[in-house]
């Protein structure tokens, strides 16, 4: 397939996924609200996240596919690739049982380290952020293991059902907060309701698991279960995997930070972050994934046969990709940020002002956006090459800044200083790696891709300008009627795009040439 139709299949999925977190979270700030037990709802939601984004979303698939692909010899012999899956599966789960049965046995530590006063403050409330923690850590467990399955599946030519997975965890959200909204209110149903939230994710993530076990075995690829060894396989995974940990966890140290700092601040600031990187996970996840996901396996198979050339326009079409969907849709996010927190948040216990500061915190995090796109569209030139190594450098030099930023901006900002922080360290994490993808000779960006992108961002700056003077005549609207407000999001939609295809058709961004480059079949 090509480029855009594997982009097309696992983002079109993923949309349906983040469209369906939308609801998820008009649902809980309605039943929650802002702090409270909603923030140590999401202090016990982000805990088992963090390490699932560390290991199996970050250094695992990393590490797998590309050792996986090499084995995947032809469409008639797999079994060597079939062995290698199997050993890996066999040392997987008992890691995965001993780490989690630590993690919750410590949980009130580690729940304590991290809590807001607002939680730690209130005994009754912390305990709960304690059970709820504990609840939701075997999801780290079954999407571990989920990892392994889609990674196959992936690499496999299979994309669908590992994008449509995580449809099931907000099926199973949206479950819980409905029966949280029919009760009658007050602190008791919002204690009752974070409870069975928590037993949701775990849910999701035992659905998920058995969802893709009955993909891999329909795609003729069943695993069995073997006696865990140590083989020269997974010792090579090992040698692979250690400094992708390394890379993945600067990442997620760097949200460990974040989780500090949101402690240090009032209540309601893990609420609001937590309900702006909605806004920014629609465009990273539906187009930073699917990208990220769709090159790997490609990549790896270009430069295993020597095919420089391939690889280096598979790479130069992934980045042109990036930046047309990321560009504008960072520019109209920075705009109109605040005008769809309100109009989509504020209800039940969401009040005006937290959708304000929610949308302001939206325009923070969707500077980074297409840097955080981009980091996923570069670092699989390294990871094909079996160069693990390098993008733990530029994530550890990224985070030093963000770091360095937090400090600075955060006594000064609040909770909108480490959005700001974590998207200028995000584009000097996509400033090192291009330097290093062009030092090491890997990749040397076309002038002609650098025009493109020049254009794509004059379009982009044409929309913004046409949005930024919508929004005064339609201010009134966002906290009007439901028909007023459903009218004001059509209005900034229309305006949006029609204002950015004409710029875009004007300036040539995109023509005939150009979307035949992208669908060109890749191989």
């Amino acid at each position: 397939m090509s480029l855009l139709r594997n982009v097309g299949t696992i983002g079109g999925l993923t949309m349906v996924s983040r469209l369906g977190g939308f609801l998820r979270d008009i649902l809980l700030a309605r039943v929650l609200g802002a702090g409270g037990v909603a923030d140590a709802w999401q202090l016990a939601f982000q805990l088992p996240n963090i390490f699932r984004r560390l290991f199996a979303e970050g250094a695992f698939a990393s590490a797998f596919v590309p050792l996986f692909n090499r084995r995947m010899t032809n469409d008639d012999d797999i079994s060597d690739a079939r062995r290698f899956a199997e050993d890996v599966l066999a040392v997987l789960i008992p890691i995965l049982i001993v780490f989690g049965g630590l993690a919750m046995v410590i949980m009130p530590w580690i729940a304590g380290l991290f809590a807001n006063e607002g939680t730690t403050g209130d005994p009754a409330l912390f305990d709960h952020a304690v059970l709820m923690a504990r609840i939701t850590f075997p999801y780290l467990m079954f999407m571990s293991l989920a990892t392994l399955f889609a990674a196959v599946l992936n690499s496999l030519g299979r994309f669908a059902a590992a994008a449509a997975a995580p449809i099931l965890l907000n099926l199973c959200l949206i479950t819980a907060l409905t029966w949280g909204a029919l009760q009658p209110g007050g602190e008791t149903t919002r204690l009752a309701t974070g409870f069975w939230l928590a037993v949701a994710v775990s849910v999701s993530g035992l659905l998920q698991l058995v969802w893709l076990w009955v993909w891999m075995r329909r795609a003729g690829f069943a695993l069995t279960l073997r006696r865990p060894r140590i083989t020269a396989q997974v010792k090579e995974l090992g040698v692979l995997i250690v400094p992708a940990v390394f890379g993945a966890g600067v990442y997620q140290i760097a949200r460990f930070i974040d989780l500090f700092f949101l402690s240090t601040l009032p209540d309601g600031s893990y609420t609001y972050l937590g309900m702006a990187d909605r806004w920014n996970q629609l465009p990273l996840g539906v187009i930073g994934i699917a990208l990220g996901t769709a090159i790997l396996p490609a990549l790896s198979r270009h430069l295993g046969r020597d095919e420089a050339d391939e690889a280096s326009r598979l790479q130069s079409n992934a980045i042109e990709l990036a930046m047309l969907l990321t560009v504008p849709a960072a520019v109209a996010l920075f705009i109109t940020g605040s005008a769809f927190t309100r109009v989509f948040f504020v209800g039940g216990e969401f009040t005006l002002d937290d959708a304000l500061v929610t949308g302001t915190v939206v325009g923070g995090l969707v500077l980074g956006l297409p840097a955080d796109v981009l980091v996923k569209v570069l670092t699989p030139n390294f990871f094909a090459r079996k160069d693990t190594r390098t993008p733990v450098l530029t994530a550890g030099a990224s985070l030093v800044v963000t770091v360095a930023l937090n400090f600075l901006l955060v006594p000064r900002l609040g909770v909108l200083g480490l959005a700001v922080a974590g998207s200028v360290g995000a584009w000097c994490n996509v400033a090192l790696l291009y330097l290093l993808l062009a030092r090491k000779d890997y990749f040397h960006m076309p002038v002609r891709i650098l025009g493109r992108i020049a254009r794509i961002m004059l379009a982009a700056a044409a929309m913004g300008a046409a949005l930024w003077f919508l929004m005064v005549p339609l201010d009134a609207m966002f906290s009007g009627s439901a028909l007023e407000r459903a009218a004001a999001i059509l209005a900034i939609m229309a305006t949006g795009l029609a204002s950015f295809g004409i710029a875009a058709f004007l300036l040539g961004v995109l023509d005939k040439a150009t979307v035949g480059r992208l669908m060109r079949r890749q191989t």
